[in-house]
């Protein structure tokens, strides 16, 4: 269905554009299943799951634990006493979900990690996809092995400025914005290799 899509999209693009603009398609996940960063990266994550999945394990045993005491005792509580247990017992359960969800959920720990650990792989990735398209002279490269599509166009194909035009948006304010904090970071950051301007979107890589 990914690929039907892609080349509904390519040929819109060819026939609107009679054939000027260039295109190509990749794979990154038999690209990225090649690179030692990105093996490196998946085995960090899973030791992270694992060791995050055993702690969560730990906390609804010791809730299951209570609760097997709980059942043993209950007939020679006091009803003030089974109260105070079962709020015990309650309290632990919430402590062990709520945990779980800070580590699982999304935009947990977990999800934080992965793109901690596989920022510099898509870096990586994507210079090298802006590179290919600059010597390649291409204005559009597809991904076939993702959900995303597109991962690198070119920016002249841009029209996102005179659409906000045309909605009445201005958008000179928040260029503004956008420039003022690219000065600050730039005071900050060490400098980095130049490259070429551009607009592309990566894929998040499985």
């Amino acid at each position: 269905m990914k690929n039907i899509i892609i080349l509904l999209v390519l040929s819109v693009i060819s026939i609107g554009q009679g054939m000027a603009q260039k295109f190509g398609y990749t794979d990154m996940e038999y690209i990225t299943s090649k690179m030692p960063e990105y093996q490196q990266a998946q085995t960090e994550m899973k030791k992270f799951s694992e060791k995050w999945a055993k702690e969560i394990q730990d906390k609804f045993a010791e809730v299951s634990r209570m609760q097997r005491a709980y059942m043993a005792e209950e007939v020679l509580l006091t009803d003030d006493l089974k109260r105070k247990r079962q709020a015990e017992i309650k309290e632990k359960e919430l402590e062990a979900r709520e945990y779980n969800s800070k580590i699982f959920g999304m935009e947990g720990l977990l999800f934080q990690k992965k793109k901690e650990l596989m920022k510099p792989v898509m870096e990586k990735v994507q210079r090298a996809v802006s590179k290919i398209c600059m010597q390649k002279r291409l204005d559009f490269m597809f991904d076939k092995s993702s959900d995303v599509g597109m991962i690198y166009s070119n920016p002249k194909h841009d029209y996102s400025d005179y659409i906000m035009e045309e909605l009445g948006i201005d958008a000179q304010p928040a260029k503004g914005i956008a420039k003022e904090k690219t000065v600050k970071d730039e005071s900050t950051v060490a400098p980095k290799e130049s490259s070429p301007k551009q607009k592309s979107t990566t894929n998040k890589l499985k």
